[in-house]
């Protein structure tokens, strides 16, 4: 016994990386069997594959390890509590061995019955009789566990001397110099591009390509052959979704076979809805990747007119700010509610792999979805993306309104309606209104009436309770939505779409590897291949980004924006500087937000004919209810008086940094703070000892007279405004901003505020070049956004 408190005693290891191997532990020597001296360590049993597969990978000696032995006590059994029981019991060897079909070579007593094949070329090298191998336990006492017993390190056979690899001489020249099989990430792109339509022989002449440029072979994957991806093609072809005539056996032998890709499985009961959970091991490297300490949002509705079950995507952003989905969950649309227990389950799968992951914020496209759940599971703020609505608001006045003025103007008042409600100036009324303004436009109405209002009373509450996220992300979610649109509904025989087993099938295959090779860093070697499934590229509003402002005129209530592809041919933006705009091009006419309309609206910014976005506006005013309404305790006044220090010289620094219309003229900036001994005031000067001269040759203002003045840095030019108590006043009309008393601190505050996460995320701290703000691992807070010229309100709004 003294055995195993010694061993039950030791650290649980957990490398942060995705993958780890043995170098990355630390292992410690107990007692063993027979009077040896084992070689131990303890990890979570979760991540066993992820030691598997980073011993796998070892640069010195590449190899692979396969489960030669498995013992599993099955769950129905009855066991004893011990503290030496075992649960499952699994062997893994080095692939090389433990036999040798080498001249001369030990095969196993067992393997004595082995038939040569007629052309033994290759046994050689697969059967070395390496003795590297180590045992995995999983006890009784701590299920969680892993206990690993590593005795035999190294890539040796009985005789001590190297078997494979680099250092054996006697396998130059041989595949025995490589590892046996080909990686993970070969096999995915193999699959992906076999899924999406590429010939084996394209991807065959393609990698053949490759290795040639390279210069010959130089590690397992460059050792491809045409048989083993004729196999896979075979395989896929020959493969079908519909394994039982029953929809529901059908979808229980697909999770029985898909263990690793499935988080969550409910099947239909009195009291619980069917639901199921899919994600694979690469989206699940995403979500860790992309997903820590920023966002995830979610698309929960797709589907719901066509298929048999809906969708709900999760989705995270890459460095292009373009969505990524993590994970996929089936559920029927009335059981959309029960979130709580795959969300739980979900976070625990991620937390297993990297127990630092921590999600800054969660984003919402529906105004019924289970805020509390999310909080409690993922520890974050949540944010609201009303894409949506105003995707299908769009789509149907396109469809059902034909007279343009009309269709112009009734955008225009739901833009109004829904901007006014974010900034707290209306309410479900206002929808009212205009129903009884636009009686004539029957069509649409009906639409609106049957199918919006009796939502419109959940829409509201959420608009104004939820802080919004930035168009960036509704362009984001748009692209993903119609990408999952062409990927998934382009069946001939629609009839399967009320199958679930199709749904299921096409998501981890098709679909799946549209998405993976969207990420793949060389396809474009195989752009020639793609048909309208694979479209790519990037979202609207980074192709906004692309447009000069030459190429934009406003005139009066329309806007025209040269194409960028046809240069003869001119779009009308009527409605310029709204999220409501409309476009004449074919990606509006969709209902989609196109690249048009949002650069439309950075030129509007721009000049000083159009507020900034809610997003920004719901981010200052949440600073100045900081500053105006001051919390009763001390640290967190002092963190309030820190955060408007720290905003002010971001971005004065940023633009500062950013615009050529600085003067000389200088003008402080007082901030007041007071230790306990006295009062101490602080003189800071404007623009580090410059004033801002903004777009209309006015000066910056004292902060002591408006605290809530923020500029904004959109495309280089300036749109310089202060924050009134119930919205914006520009450059004249400073005057009438209210004075602000703060709160004097018990402390002298520090210039660089550190935000908790349900603070920071509220906030929108997502940025617009993909940078990601950091979180303090121990404490759980935001680092406020560096100054870099980029909106603090969201990806940018």
């Amino acid at each position: 016994m003294a055995r195993w408190d010694e061993i039950l005693s030791l650290p649980v290891q957990n490398p942060p990386s995705l993958e780890f191997s043995a170098a990355d532990l630390v292992w410690s020597k107990v007692e063993g069997w027979r009077d040896n001296i084992d070689r131990v360590a303890l990890i979570p049993y979760a991540r066993v594959d992820d030691f598997v597969r980073g011993e796998s990978s070892n640069k010195d000696c590449p190899s692979r390890f396969h489960v030669e032995a498995r013992r599993k006590r099955p769950l129905e059994m009855a066991y004893k509590p011990k503290v030496d029981g075992i649960l499952e019991y699994i062997l893994y060897w080095c692939s090389f061995g433990p036999d040798d079909h080498r001249k001369g070579g030990i095969v196993r007593p067992s393997r004595t019955n082995y038939v040569p094949k007629k052309n033994n070329a290759g046994r050689p090298n697969t059967k070395r009789g390496c003795t590297c191998h180590f045992i995995v336990k999983r006890l009784i006492a701590e299920p969680s566990v892993a206990l690993i017993i590593y005795n035999q390190d190294k890539h040796v056979d009985k005789k001590g001397l190297p078997c494979h690899g680099p250092q054996d001489k006697k396998a130059a020249g041989t595949r025995a110099m490589f590892a046996p099989y080909i990686s993970e990430d070969l096999r995915l792109r193999v699959l992906s591009l076999l899924y999406v339509g590429v010939s084996v022989e394209t991807i065959m002449q393609r990698h053949n390509e490759s290795v040639e440029r390279q210069g010959g072979p130089t590690n397992r994957d460059d050792l491809l052959t045409h048989r083993y991806v004729r196999r896979q093609e075979r395989s896929i072809r020959r493969s079908t979704y519909e394994l039982d005539a029953d929809d529901a056996i059908s979808i229980d032998m697909w999770v029985e076979s898909h263990q690793s890709h499935v988080f969550f499985y409910e099947q239909f009961s009195d009291s619980e809805p069917f639901t199921l959970g899919i994600q694979t091991e690469w989206q699940l490297q995403q979500m860790i990747r992309f997903g820590n300490r920023s966002l995830v949002a979610s698309d929960s509705r797709f589907g719901t007119n066509k298929l048999k079950y809906p969708i709900h995507s999760l989705l995270v952003f890459d460095s292009d700010n373009k969505a990524i989905p993590v994970a996929w969950i089936i559920a029927p649309a009335f059981g959309s509610t029960e979130t709580h227990r795959w969300m739980r389950a979900l976070y625990n799968r991620v937390f297993a792999k990297d127990p630092s992951w921590k999600l800054a914020g969660f984003i919402v496209d529906d105004p019924l979805a289970d805020v509390l759940a999310i909080r409690d599971v993922f520890q974050c703020s949540v944010l609201l993306c009303f894409w949506r609505l105003r995707h299908a608001w769009h789509k149907n006045l396109v469809k059902r309104c034909q007279e343009t003025e009309m269709r112009v103007e009734m955008a225009r008042q739901l833009g109004q309606a829904v901007d006014n409600i974010c900034r707290g100036d209306g309410n479900v009324n206002l929808f009212q209104s205009f129903m009884d303004d636009f009686v004539e436009a029957h069509h649409f109405m009906d639409y609106f009436k049957a199918a919006w209002y009796p939502r419109i009373g959940s829409w509201t509450a959420a608009l104004k309770n939820l802080p919004l996220a930035s168009q960036e992300t509704c362009a984001a979610l748009e692209f993903y939505h119609n990408q999952l649109r062409l990927r998934l509904l382009n069946e001939d025989n629609t009839s399967a779409y009320q199958r679930a087993d199709w749904l299921v099938d096409k998501l981890g295959t098709t679909v799946h590897a549209f998405f993976w090779l969207d990420e793949y860093s060389e396809k474009e070697d195989f752009s020639r291949y793609r048909k309208d499934e694979w479209a790519s590229g990037l979202t609207s509003w980074r192709n906004a980004l692309k447009i000069p402002d030459s190429d934009v005129t406003l005139e009066g209530e329309c806007a025209k924006v040269t194409s960028q592809t046809l240069r003869d041919k001119v779009h009308i933006v009527w409605n310029p500087g709204s999220v409501f705009s409309l476009c004449d091009c074919k990606w509006a006419d969709m209902g989609y937000l196109c690249e048009h309309v949002f650069k439309v609206i950075k030129v509007c910014r721009e000049r000083g004919s159009a507020l900034p976005s809610i997003s920004l506006f719901q981010y200052k005013r949440a600073l100045l209810e900081m500053l105006r309404c001051p919390p009763h305790d001390s640290v967190i006044r002092d963190h309030a008086i820190s955060l408007a220090v720290f905003v002010q010289k971001q971005l004065s620094t940023l633009i500062d940094e950013g615009s050529s219309n600085i003067t000389d003229k200088s003008q402080s900036i007082r901030v007041i703070s007071e230790n306990q001994g006295g009062d101490l005031i602080e003189e800071r000067n404007c623009l580090n000892e410059n004033s801002l001269s903004s777009s209309d040759g006015h000066n910056c203002m004292d902060m002591s007279e408006t605290p809530g003045r923020i500029t904004e840095n959109l495309g280089g030019n300036l749109t310089d405004m202060a924050v009134k108590p119930n919205g914006f006043c520009n450059e004249t009309d400073t005057e009438n901003c209210g004075k602000m008393d703060v709160d004097r601190p018990s402390t002298r505050s520090s210039t660089r505020r550190l935000l908790h996460v349900e603070e920071g995320a509220s906030n929108g701290f997502l940025l617009e070049n993909g940078k990601r703000d950091s979180i303090s691992k121990t404490t759980g807070v935001v680092n406020a956004p560096p100054p870099d010229g980029n909106d603090p309100a969201g990806f940018k709004g």
